[in-house]
């Protein structure tokens, strides 16, 4: 297979696709800044006393401002969370849902997470009101501003504290791991998983560059007769090009220029002008047979080097977070280095 979100709206890349192969949106890009801007809890965790139950007592909730403005009281430690399509931040910071995000009519879940969240019950992306009530949560982050628009936050606000974490359907993963790290009082275990995150890709960036030089690669999505290239800012391209400095091939870089969501479609015209040395093929809709029994796939160079490697929908490359992330420099690597 986050995102940015079908996934309300972050996830629509997953979750709309999915259902209606219409609508490719989201899943989180990955600049690179720290979580210090929209009004994030970094701007007010520290700043506000608390709630007391008792005189003397220790603080029970912690008020904090989020993205878009709300002061929340989030409790101290909560333990009923729900954070739909936000579920590899809260692994990352050893933290179980109470619900997990998935797709009902597919009964798609994010499968690279399952190890962790295999317990653990889903909930619709669409986040119906009464489901979310049947779960009692006491604290609900949200990813986007979208995803709480119009009166849904005084609606979700009335199950439980209700906290955005960001205001774009692309958020900034970094930004929105150490954010969600502050709303659940986890700032370190935030920090380490970056810092651990930034070492690996460190690490096999030198490996790559080492055994590959200037070579280029593309990540396609083949679904149906359409075919996807993801953009080179954003999901598993933010990996390629950004954390392991691998090459943006020309078409690539034409169609991301002007594209704003994670996947986007490529002409039969373009897909045959693009010289990617590697291809990383992403849960593919069509078999690799069907694919390859194609003119156009058949003469591309990477196919023509046997350089062309298959994800399924167990991996994470649909995804986006130092979890799926991590997973995906362990394919790039294990594949180009054999």
């Amino acid at each position: 297979m986050k995102r940015n979100r079908d996934r309300n709206p972050k996830y629509g890349i997953v979750a709309v696709i999915l259902l209606s192969l219409t609508l490719l949106l989201s899943a989180c890009s990955g600049e690179s800044s720290p979580a210090n801007t929209n009004g994030s809890a970094s701007e007010n965790a520290n700043t506000a006393s608390g709630e007391k139950q008792a005189a003397g007592s220790q603080p029970t909730v912690r008020l904090l401002t989020d993205s878009i403005g709300h002061e929340v009281k989030v409790p101290v430690n909560p333990e009923r969370i729900i954070a739909s399509y936000l579920e590899d931040h809260l692994v990352a910071l050893g933290v179980k849902p109470v619900a997990q995000w998935s797709v009902a009519k597919r009964k798609t879940v994010q499968n690279y997470l399952q190890y962790e969240l295999q317990d653990v019950p889903t909930i619709p992306s669409e986040l119906p009101y009464e489901t979310v009530m049947s779960f009692q949560p006491d604290l609900i982050i949200m990813d986007s501003a979208e995803m709480v628009a119009g009166d849904k936050y005084e609606q979700y606000s009335k199950i439980a504290p209700t906290y955005s974490v960001g205001t774009e359907q692309n958020n900034d993963w970094r930004e929105e791991l150490l954010v969600v790290g502050e709303v659940l009082n986890k700032t370190e275990e935030a920090n380490k998983a970056l810092a651990d995150y930034d070492a690996k890709a460190k690490e096999a960036r030198e490996k790559l560059q080492t055994a590959i030089g200037e070579k280029s690669a593309a990540v396609l999505w083949p679904m149906g007769k359409n075919t996807y290239v993801v953009h080179e800012k954003l999901s598993s391209g933010d990996v390629l090009y950004r954390d392991l400095g691998i090459k943006v091939p020309a078409v690539v870089q034409d169609i991301s220029a002007s594209a704003e969501a994670n996947w986007n479609p490529i002409s039969a015209e373009k897909l045959a002008e693009l010289d990617a040395d590697y291809i990383f093929i992403v849960s593919p809709g069509v078999s690799m047979e069907e694919l390859l029994a194609d003119p156009i796939w058949a003469g591309l160079p990477a196919v023509k080097n046997g350089q062309i490697y298959e994800f399924d929908n167990e991996s994470s490359w649909l995804y986006t977070g130092v979890i799926a992330n991590g997973q995906i420099i362990d394919d790039v690597v294990e594949s180009i280095l054999k």
